[in-house]
């Protein structure tokens, strides 16, 4: 099983840092994840009442789930210690920052793990510097490459 990666964050954002937190999963939902039936594509995390939680992530209902079937983009939980929740609000309530996850892998234990980021939105002149760089990266590659 390979994470599941937010491929837009890193064009979209700027990222500051990151955190490993744990996520609030029912049993079916971590056979979906496994079975790689998720998306971080559009996910944001939001601070409410000392509580992180992750919106938007798309997990599709497992098949053979016969007893309760959750909503696929509902509300997860992310779990981290009271001390590391107030250490990212202050710096969440930073201007223009907010919390974007990368990643979703499990950890050799076999548990879901969420990489969250702090980000900073880009600008479009950033968001085409980043292109330029990458496809002179390319080039340099291919150039390495032919000698």
């Amino acid at each position: 099983m390979q994470a599941i990666q937010n491929r837009k964050a890193r064009y979209e954002f700027e990222i500051l840092d990151t955190i490993v937190t744990g996520i609030q999963l029912l049993g079916c939902e971590v056979k979906s994840v496994r079975l790689g039936k998720a998306s971080l594509n559009e996910s944001f995390a939001i601070i409410h009442h000392d509580e992180i939680w992750l919106e938007n992530m798309q997990i599709t209902p497992y098949e053979h789930n016969h007893i309760e079937v959750p909503e696929p983009k509902r509300s997860r939980k992310l779990l981290l210690h009271k001390e590391e929740i107030r250490k990212i609000q202050a710096k969440t309530n930073e201007k223009g920052l907010t919390l974007i996850p990368l990643k979703a892998f499990f950890n050799p234990k076999g548990i879901l793990k969420i990489d969250l980021a702090i980000a900073k939105g880009k600008k479009l002149y950033d968001k085409r510097e980043t292109i330029k760089t990458r496809e002179n990266q390319r080039q340099m590659e291919q150039i390495k490459k032919q000698y």
